[in-house]
């Protein structure tokens, strides 16, 4: 979810209070977001209140941003979830344009940005 949006705290549950202040929307809305978007399910404690996981929130800041700022409707929204479009990939003749030693380094940069979101999916 790319943007220059609100930051996070370092924790990995939150009551819902705590994320409508975060996305910057009322507790309702963020519970009709729930019924509208499957993706969204957030786990209950015995007394039956939300904890939202860190990746709720980053997914619920990306449907504001969807439906607040670039307009989408709620099933417009939901496809760009399901589909989101692909990044431009890097022209091959750029590349190969580099000296061999920024090649190299450039190649150990992606291989390591690959582990570490794979890591990063690991621990989410």
């Amino acid at each position: 979810m790319a943007g220059a949006g609100p930051e996070l705290p370092d924790r990995l549950y939150f009551k819902i209070g705590e994320v409508a202040k975060i996305v910057g929307v009322k507790p309702y809305v963020l519970r009709y977001w729930e019924t509208e978007f499957p993706m969204i399910r957030p786990g209950k404690t015995r007394s039956k209140h939300r904890l939202y996981r860190r990746r709720d929130v980053e997914t619920l800041l990306e449907i504001k941003r969807l439906l607040h700022t670039e307009r989408f409707t709620i099933e417009g929204a939901k496809r760009r979830l399901k589909n989101p479009p692909k990044p431009a990939a890097a022209p091959q003749r750029e590349q190969m344009s580099l000296p061999l030693g920024e090649r190299v380094y450039r190649d150990a940069l992606v291989r390591l940005k690959k582990d570490l979101q794979e890591l990063y999916k690991r621990l989410t």
